[in-house]
């Protein structure tokens, strides 16, 4: 069990990156954009984390881990930011690939827009000293609201394809927080999140998921875009 978040990273890629060079699909030749893009995310997102680690707000069970750290976080976490992003981003493109009406009506996607942007808002102010929500839905706030002002396409299509990515998510990061394991691989002092969780996972999880995958996914449409019209 040693290295056991090693292979949740490495089993979540496995298969989107061989079916990246499906002919149909053919995501590999996107490469050159979204990669740039999960590597700015990680500019924001790994600062964070190893923020939250140094000050205890959330750590590691070595028991999972196979030992090796870069900046004070295991080897696992730095993958965990390449390879959970471009597997969703595979289930996103994948998705629309096959179903590609698949969006929310504009009139819709506006209004789930400001109601979630109102319901973080209402959370930042009532958990202020909690550093968790307070850094993750100030965080999505930003997102959303810039988001919906210049992309609001992308947000019709992924607001429904993330649905779907929640189910390897629930998944995925129940293992990671104690579901179906012994011991839970990822840890979190409840002092400085909501101490809500939905069996295992701290209900921050799911917005710090639909950020960490629609800021790479918003840069590498706006990058594809830009590329086919300089053609």
């Amino acid at each position: 069990m040693d290295s056991l978040y090693l292979w949740l990273n490495l089993g979540s890629l496995s298969i989107p990156f061989l079916y990246s060079f499906h002919p149909k699909l053919k995501l590999y030749k996107k490469w050159k954009f979204m990669f740039p893009a999960i590597g700015i995310m990680m500019l924001f997102f790994i600062p964070w984390d190893i923020a939250f680690t140094t000050n205890g707000y959330w750590g590691f069970n070595p028991d999972y881990l196979t030992g090796l750290y870069i900046v004070n976080l295991p080897i696992e976490e730095w993958l965990f930011f390449i390879c959970i992003p471009y597997a969703c981003i595979f289930t996103h493109y994948a998705l629309l690939f096959y179903f590609p009406t698949m969006r929310l009506p504009e009139k819709a996607t506006t209004r789930l827009t400001y109601f979630l942007i109102l319901c973080m808002s209402v959370l930042v102010v009532l958990f202020y000293d909690r550093w968790y929500p307070v850094i993750n839905y100030g965080y999505a706030i930003v997102l959303l609201a810039l988001v919906h002002k210049y992309e609001k396409e992308i947000l019709q299509k992924y607001y429904l394809t993330f649905l779907v990515m929640l189910i390897p998510f629930f998944i995925v990061n129940g293992v990671l927080t104690g579901s179906f394991i012994e011991d839970q691989v990822v840890w979190y002092d409840n002092t400085q999140n909501l101490n809500f969780r939905i069996f295992t996972i701290p209900l921050e999880d799911s917005m710090y998921a639909f950020t960490m995958i629609l800021t790479p996914l918003v840069l590498t449409e706006y990058w594809v875009r830009k590329n086919k019209a300089s053609q």
